[in-house]
């Protein structure tokens, strides 16, 4: 395969770069732990009921930062791995087919048997010898499907103390005989009250980001 790349025109490679580049944002959000925080962080803020806060540009923002604070040493390696043949060669092809090495490694630890087993069955009438024999684009959508399920976990948990929290002031302001009073409306300062004495944005940063670990 490599030796296929090697042989590829160099202005088809430009192309072929080119189409690569214009990836990247897809990359970034299905292809790293950017996925699990943004998912995570939007389940939060429904769970909490606040319909504007903090802003989307936060929550994108936030889950930015702590995906290159948990990806950087994968970063690096991504681009000390592809730089070197690009330096020997020139070859972009060879550089990026060296330097995804570090991402699929990053996302076969965070994809689960069954989900690679899947997808890997799907292109190959035989099982792979060794995990160097898998294919980025076949480890992508099992570490989507992954990652999905995970942050989906992570918001459950999330969101039943919330919920318990609505039920309470439902059931208090049924026993009043308040019906026109929203149970959200009211439960509202308390779920932000529980939230800050607890450190709710700590305890969740921190158990995302130590779950990469």
């Amino acid at each position: 395969m490599e030796s296929v790349l090697k042989d590829i025109n160099p202005v088809l490679q430009m192309l072929i770069v080119m189409t690569v580049f214009s990836l990247i944002p897809f990359v970034f959000c299905c292809m790293t732990s950017f996925l699990r925080f943004v998912i995570v962080f939007s389940m939060l803020k429904t769970a909490m009921g606040t319909q504007q806060v903090p802003p989307s540009i936060v929550i994108i923002g936030l889950a930015m930062v702590l995906t290159f604070y948990t990806m950087g040493s994968t970063f690096q390696k991504m681009y000390e791995m592809g730089s070197i043949p690009y330096q020997k060669n020139k070859n972009m092809i060879e550089a990026i087919n060296e330097g995804s090495k570090p991402l699929k490694e990053f996302m076969m630890k965070q994809t689960r048997e069954g989900d690679l087993a899947f997808f890997t069955e799907l292109t190959r009438k035989t099982p792979p010898a060794s995990p160097d024999e898998i294919t980025v684009w076949e480890v992508a959508p099992a570490f989507i499907m992954s990652e999905l399920k995970t942050a989906f976990e992570i918001g459950f948990i999330i969101f039943v103390p919330f919920i318990v929290l609505d039920l309470v002031v439902a059931n208090i302001l049924l026993a009043l005989g308040m019906f026109m009073l929203s149970p959200t409306i009211i439960s509202l300062p308390f779920k932000l009250l529980i939230f800050i004495a607890v450190d709710g944005w700590a305890l969740i940063v921190q158990g995302l980001v130590t779950s990469y670990n």
